[in-house]
């Protein structure tokens, strides 16, 4: 069990935090026994932020969570999320920030969560049509009303999380950040740094291209949105298993896992760092927990940070300016 805390502004929570996403959503077919033990098995380890949205599996994923949270509420911090807009097959069809919108949000998510309050409650994605200060003035007063504690924006330019911070304190800014995605450390890091916002890196493990679990999408299931990523496509993926094979040598070097390692670098990259890696099975929880345990030398650290995989992040990098439809 960890013994160490990091700190999102005023939030404390254990090093590693758990995406819940994948139990229901968007990687094939769940199971949801295993993920309820899976989620168990978390906070047993001693995992205090359980990372869901609104949108995954329309709701069905903070359902999940929620049983969960009936009988364990105390012993965790529960983010969530709104803003992105799904149709009954839980495809992305919009994305509404408008305060209107937000006020109906809250009050679905903490209905199906089951909790009076939500300890950290991100605006999924920018909505480019609604001022950023009408939205988060919408959330300042969920915060007012004791609906959230700790306000977040997940995919967030340097530039909005200052407009942003500019009306409320902002806790953490969530964005796909991992040894293969290195596009926030340009200008969203620093921003964030300067500001006192916390870092909640998704998809650390690169999706799990740097796990090496899968050398090809043939491997994924049917419904695994993964098959459409480019940099799991034909030269690309070769490509991209090479690098992996470098993360591969380190690992065994270090007595560790690829994913473990993986993880490693990132929380070596400064204590305001949370990643949230997804799974919906205990063992996969097992191994990156494992990951609070690996030290990693500078020249490990440096060669990691070397790598740069091949193909964009996502196929459509302009549904809405360039953000994922994922996490």
């Amino acid at each position: 069990m960890p013994t160490s805390t990091r700190t999102l502004r005023d939030l404390h929570v254990a090093p590693l935090g758990l995406g819940c996403m994948g139990m229901n959503h968007g990687y094939g077919r769940g199971d949801r026994t295993e993920s309820l033990a899976t989620l168990h098995a978390a906070i047993d380890g001693g995992v205090t932020l359980l990372d869901t949205a609104d949108m995954y599996a329309n709701g069905a994923n903070e359902q999940l969570v929620g049983e969960v949270l009936r009988t364990r509420r105390d012993e965790v911090s529960i983010a969530t999320k709104f803003g992105i807009l799904t149709d009954v097959d839980a495809k992305i069809v919009g994305l509404d920030g408008s305060p209107e919108y937000a006020r109906k949000a809250v009050e679905a998510s903490l209905g199906r969560l089951g909790v009076d309050t939500i300890d950290l409650y991100y605006l999924h994605r920018v909505d480019p049509t609604v001022p950023i200060e009408d939205t988060l003035g919408a959330m300042a007063e969920m915060v007012q009303r004791g609906q959230v504690r700790h306000l977040g924006i997940s995919e967030a330019s340097a530039e909005t999380l200052r407009r942003a911070q500019a009306v409320h304190p902002i806790s953490a800014v969530q964005s796909e950040w991992s040894i293969f995605s290195r596009d926030v450390e340009d200008t969203v890091v620093p921003a964030a740094r300067e500001l006192g916002i916390g870092l909640v890196p998704y998809s650390p493990l690169g999706r799990g291209l740097l796990t090496g679990a899968a050398a090809a999408t043939t491997e994924l299931d049917a419904g695994d949105f993964r098959r459409t990523l480019p940099r799991w496509q034909a030269s690309n993926l070769e490509a991209n298993l090479a690098l992996v094979a470098t993360v591969r040598e380190i690992a065994t070097a270090a007595g560790a896992t690829p994913g473990q390692v993986a993880l490693a670098w990132l929380l070596a990259q400064g204590a305001d760092v949370v990643p949230i890696p997804g799974t919906k099975r205990r063992t996969y929880l097992a191994e990156n927990l494992g990951a609070n345990a690996v030290t990693l030398t500078a020249d490990q650290l440096a060669a990691l940070s070397a790598l740069r995989p091949a193909g964009d992040r996502y196929p459509d990098m302009g549904w809405v300016r360039g953000q994922s439809p994922g996490a």
